[in-house]
């Protein structure tokens, strides 16, 4: 994914729901930090941008809007060959703290709107959390790279309560990069 997809999908997200800001949860919030030039291939290979709107109702109906209109497989996605999932907060396990640490994106191409991406640090504990084997490979290359510190991360991990089970494997998997 390109920065210019990822401030396209903000722009088209905060239209459709009229609201000037989004939450971006997933992978891609890492280009509110960096560009694709500078990140490593592993980190912009999604073709997913995961909105969560700022405010929404117990059903998530700003979400579900998102999905019917510029969701995958919809013409969105067949003309730019990415698209939104539309997602609710509780999509992801994030470190206590993540509001505060939001990166902004908002700019000409954004029309003035905002993406509130995740801070790069709380995207890599949440794809721990996660622990799929392609959140791995994410925060490897990342860490291999040097964008982001494993010593942090792990101390982030720390602060996540709600799920002990993934967050000790997550403690595991960090700990082998903490190690000298």
């Amino acid at each position: 994914m390109l920065r210019s997809e990822l401030e396209h999908a903000i722009r088209a997200a905060t239209e459709i729901i009229s609201n000037d800001a989004v939450i971006i949860i997933g992978s891609q919030s890492i280009l509110g930090s960096w560009t694709e030039n500078e990140l490593p291939r592993e980190a912009t290979m999604s073709e997913e941008v995961d909105v969560c709107p700022l405010e929404d109702d117990d059903a998530q109906s700003l979400a579900t809007e998102l999905d019917a209109a510029i969701g995958e497989m919809s013409d969105f996605h067949a003309t730019h060959g990415f698209y939104v999932q539309g997602v609710g907060r509780q999509t992801a396990v994030l470190p206590l703290g993540w509001t505060t640490r939001l990166v902004p994106v908002s700019n000409d191409n954004t029309n003035g709107r905002t993406g509130l991406c995740l801070e790069p640090h709380d995207l890599c504990a949440a794809k721990l959390i996660a622990g799929r084997e392609k959140d791995h490979r994410f925060v490897g290359a990342l860490l291999a790279r040097g964008f982001v510190d494993a010593a942090v991360i792990a101390q982030r991990l720390t602060s996540v309560a709600n799920d002990e089970t993934r967050r000790d494997r997550a403690l595991n998997w960090i700990d082998g990069f903490t190690k000298p």
